[in-house]
């Protein structure tokens, strides 16, 4: 039986790796971006010559429309990924009302909607999953990134809630909190704070984008079936 997976922000590092991961292992692929055209469009052809499906569909999470469009072109996915995202690295006196809106709206208020949306297809579908992408500052909190901390903390405090809501009707529903992964988000930290962060971690290294995507991978597979209401965390050890 053919199943299909929407993955949110799968021109990210993350998201790509997730969208490739799915694929092999066998799922169709709706993959949601929102600038960078150029990766997805990649990520499209290589699962394209696994012999999957993949529509790529741009939409600006911030744009309540866009959202909507979406959740239109998403309504054949029996699980969901969240993983777009960004980063913002300042004191919080320095963070303007912007910013604070944007956060919120693309990593906890468009995944709400996109949910609630596509709630329905995946009742049909069940069982179904819903997983995020949070992050380890979501679970411990992180100075100078006190917003991004508090969005990402509200992904796991509402996959707990909506897990107890959906199980009843075989919908699991998690949350991944990775740690620091090889990313360009992480692009913005010298190769010195880099080494830094790692000989902090237990592992001594950054995760890379492949072992997020195998958590992923094994959240929304059947393997998991009895697995809902958990957050994940992939860290190497890093607050552990």
């Amino acid at each position: 039986m053919e199943k299909t997976v929407l993955i949110t922000g799968a021109s990210g590092g993350i998201g790509r790796a997730i969208a490739l991961k799915m694929a092999a292992s066998g799922w169709d692929t709706i993959l949601h971006y929102s600038r960078n055209e150029e990766s997805v469009r990649g990520a499209a052809q290589t699962i394209q010559k696994m012999g999957r499906e993949a529509l790529t569909v741009q939409a600006d999470l911030t744009n309540r429309q866009e959202v909507q469009r979406l959740a239109e072109a998403s309504q054949s996915a029996e699980a969901l990924i969240f993983a777009a995202g960004m980063s913002q690295y300042s004191l919080l006196q320095d963070v303007s009302d912007e910013e604070m809106e944007r956060l919120w709206l693309v990593h906890v208020k468009a995944p709400m909607i996109l949910s609630r949306e596509l709630l329905p297809a995946l009742l049909r579908k069940a069982p179904a999953s819903i997983t995020f992408i949070s992050s380890v500052w979501g679970e411990t909190g992180a100075s100078c990134e006190s917003v991004y901390s508090a969005v990402k903390g509200a992904q796991i405090a509402f996959a707990k809630a909506l897990s107890k809501e959906l199980g009843p009707s075989r919908i699991r529903v998690n949350a991944i909190a990775p740690g620091a992964v090889d990313t360009p988000m992480n692009s913005e930290f010298s190769q010195e704070e880099k080494e830094e962060i790692a000989s902090d971690i237990p592992l001594g290294r950054f995760a890379l984008p492949d072992e997020i995507a195998s958590a992923a991978s094994f959240l929304s597979s059947s393997e998991a079936g009895y697995i809902t209401g958990h957050t994940l965390s992939v860290n190497g050890g890093w607050y552990a």
